[in-house]
């Protein structure tokens, strides 16, 4: 009697971005060994260690699918692949080499342990030479990201991400800086997932007050500097938005450029920079006639995609919390998608105090916090509170003013620059940065 043919199960792991090579080597080999069943990282799971994926899960999914080498594809819903691995209990589990470092070391570890329960085995593919995924995302930052697709990635990266982080940006060397700035602690790789355009440091860069003097003429000109060498989302600071009339304009002139939200204030009169507070006079506009803005924006928009933030200034202006949370609840139901509380104390109290009332009820719209003054509490701290966005509003100029005005001085100083060389990047160095722009 013929021998029933036994197949092996192989389940594999994978983000499956932009697939290449390596990849479709890995599934070669794992189909050898058995049925191929891929687990494809959602797009949370990915974002919990890097940068949201270039394409959603759906379309990775589909993707995979399609591959003669695999038989069936499921969600992997973490970085972990232990609760998969319980439920498919495979025989063997493939993996490119490359994570025996790294933040996936752990992981490795972790799937090593858990095959051993029932004698699974971990086959590992020697890594492709030549092939990197951190080069192919950075030749797609080279090519450009269409607008329609850099509008989208805010909300995409509020969905799934634990804490948003972005970095004010004011030209395109400082839009290099938030694309390209990375870090590695204890194997995560921290970076900026946004950029802030801030009227402040934007009209300082261009030595002009803080006062709505720059125009969204202007204004569109630096977004496109920005935009035509990152590929990162962006908010835009528009104060209090102006005129209904010219706010809607607004809306449509920064969507059709691909930003994927506006914050406005709800101040009234001529503009002045909220850390002042009170010491110079600042009125709010009442939650009848900025609900009425938000609405406006709201119907002069296209794309479901677009944000408009409305930012509380009742903390600034020493309204207290009452008129803060009751604004918050208006400000939502005339279809602001988030909120941004803002304050000028150095202790971060009355924003968590906020946060806890607020969360009370509403446990889903996004609210954003610029912690300028009060900086000592950690992302992870606001994020426990109920902050799902950080921005470092005015951090990027408020460093390189000093650094300018020191070296300017050694110059002058010593009538030479040798004495400034240590204060300066190399040249190769800003090279690099720039890259092929």
């Amino acid at each position: 009697m013929k021998e029933k043919t036994v197949f092996k199960s192989v389940y594999v792991g994978m983000c499956a971005d932009l697939l290449h090579e390596g990849h479709l080597n890995i599934l070669k080999q794992a189909r050898n060994l058995g049925s191929v069943t891929v687990g494809i990282l959602t797009d949370a799971a990915v974002a919990s260690y890097k940068r949201v994926p270039t394409q959603n899960f759906s379309a990775r999914c589909t993707i995979v699918e399609s591959l003669r080498y695999v038989e069936k594809v499921i969600p992997q819903t973490t970085l972990s692949y232990v609760d998969n691995l319980k439920l498919i209990k495979p025989d063997y589990v493939v993996h490119g080499d490359d994570w025996k470092t790294g933040v996936q070391q752990k992981i490795r570890k972790e799937v090593i342990e858990t095959l051993s329960r029932w004698g699974g085995e971990l086959v590992e593919v020697p890594y492709t030479p030549g092939i990197s995924s951190t080069q192919l995302n950075e030749k797609v930052r080279m090519l450009g990201v269409m607008p329609d697709n850099r509008l989208k990635k805010l909300g995409i990266l509020l969905k799934n991400k634990n804490i948003v982080r972005a970095i004010e940006t004011h030209n395109g060397l400082t839009g290099l800086i938030a694309e390209k700035t990375k870090v590695s602690l204890d194997g995560e790789t921290r970076e900026f997932d946004a950029m802030w355009l801030s009227s402040l440091t934007h009209s300082a860069s261009k030595g002009k007050p803080d006062i709505q003097y720059v125009d969204i003429t202007l204004m569109s000109q630096t977004i496109g500097e920005i935009f035509e060498i990152t590929t990162k989302p962006m908010i835009v600071d528009v104060d209090s938005g102006g005129l209904n009339e010219h706010f809607k304009l607004m809306v449509k002139t920064l969507e059709r450029l691909g930003v994927s939200a506006v914050i406005i204030e709800d101040k009234t009169g001529a503009k002045r920079n909220s850390l002042f507070g009170t010491s110079i006079p600042q009125s709010q506009e009442t939650i009848e006639k900025f609900s009425s803005k938000i609405a406006e924006g709201k119907r002069a928009q296209v794309s479901s995609d677009f944000m408009i933030i409305a930012r509380i200034e009742s903390l600034i202006l020493e309204q207290g919390q009452e008129d803060a949370i009751a604004r918050a609840y208006a400000y939502i139901r005339a279809g602001a998608d988030a909120i941004m509380i803002h304050s000028k104390s150095d202790s971060p109290k009355e924003v968590l105090d906020f946060l806890a009332e607020f969360r009370s009820v509403d446990k889903f719209t996004p609210v954003i916090v610029v912690p300028s003054t009060y900086n000592a509490i950690t992302e992870t701290e606001l994020h426990e509170a109920g902050v799902n966005l950080v921005i470092y509003a005015n951090h990027l100029l408020r460093s390189a003013y000093p650094s300018m005005i020191n070296t300017a001085k050694k110059i002058l100083e010593n009538e030479r620059s040798w004495e400034a060389n240590d204060d300066c990047m190399p040249i190769k160095e800003i090279i690099r940065l720039i890259g092929g722009f």
